[in-house]
């Protein structure tokens, strides 16, 4: 299983369309919304980019095949689980 994220982003302040947190750092001018928002969504992608390298959070799940499962649901019966075995009980 290949799985590819890209982290990009690309905004500019409409005030201070100079300004990059990647090389700034945090907004010389903290009264500025866009400077702030641009720096927020910095962070969160760092933050998410970190987690990926980690694999931090990731949950993998291969689907597993069942016979017993498969003959059970071939006869028309809900299979237990389903949503539809619930609407029977």
């Amino acid at each position: 299983m290949s799985l590819k994220i890209r982290f990009r982003f690309d905004g500019k302040c409409s005030v201070h369309p100079r300004y990059n947190p990647e090389t700034d750092g945090r907004p010389q001018n903290a009264s500025c919304q866009g400077c702030d928002g641009l720096y927020v969504i910095h962070l969160y992608t760092h933050i998410a980019r970190k987690k990926v390298e980690k694999a931090e959070g990731l949950i993998v799940r291969q689907q597993q095949i069942n016979p017993e499962r498969d003959a059970e649901s071939s006869d028309g019966q809900p299979v237990p689980g389903s949503p539809d075995h619930a609407k029977t009980d």
